[in-house]
């Protein structure tokens, strides 16, 4: 193989709000850092152990304005888009560094309101017991039983 490669793909909560900047030429620029939870548990004590990664994403023009406006902190977002570093001299003279991921394409996968929703129906769903002797005679439904796919 010739050529390279520089793909990021993520699905993450975002971490913060989406800070904009507007330049004078009209266009713009969007930031929020998104966080991803790895969960696995520790041979030594048998816990479970979740580490979180950090992730500073950017957005330009139309795709920052979109996120600006629809996405809020804890809402569940896909990116994907490439690896940029970029370099800079701090107030105390020394050069500094970061990695960003640039997007290039985004979905979005839920929102928080719709997340807390969701887990408060399904706590009310399985608090609340059932008074009515038919709904307990081992008859099954024919609905999905729905199970949402949050890491928390």
């Amino acid at each position: 193989m010739t050529g390279t490669l520089n793909k990021v793909m993520l699905i993450g909560h975002l971490g913060d709000e989406v800070k904009m900047h507007y330049f004078e030429n009209g266009g713009s620029i969007g930031r929020f850092p998104i966080a991803t939870n790895e969960t696995y548990t520790s041979k030594q004590t048998g816990e479970k152990v979740t580490n979180t990664e950090w992730h500073n994403i950017v957005l330009r023009n139309k795709a920052a304005e979109i996120c600006e406006k629809y996405l809020s902190k804890g809402d569940k977002v896909y990116v994907e888009g490439r690896l940029k570093t970029r370099q800079w001299q701090g107030e105390d003279g020394i050069t500094r560094y970061t990695t960003e991921v640039h997007v290039q394409d985004f979905t979005f996968l839920s929102t928080k309101k719709e997340s807390m929703t969701n887990a408060m129906q399904s706590q009310q769903n399985t608090a609340t017991p059932a008074t009515n002797e038919s709904t307990n005679t081992g008859a099954t439904s024919n609905e999905p039983e729905q199970k949402d796919d949050l890491p928390f």
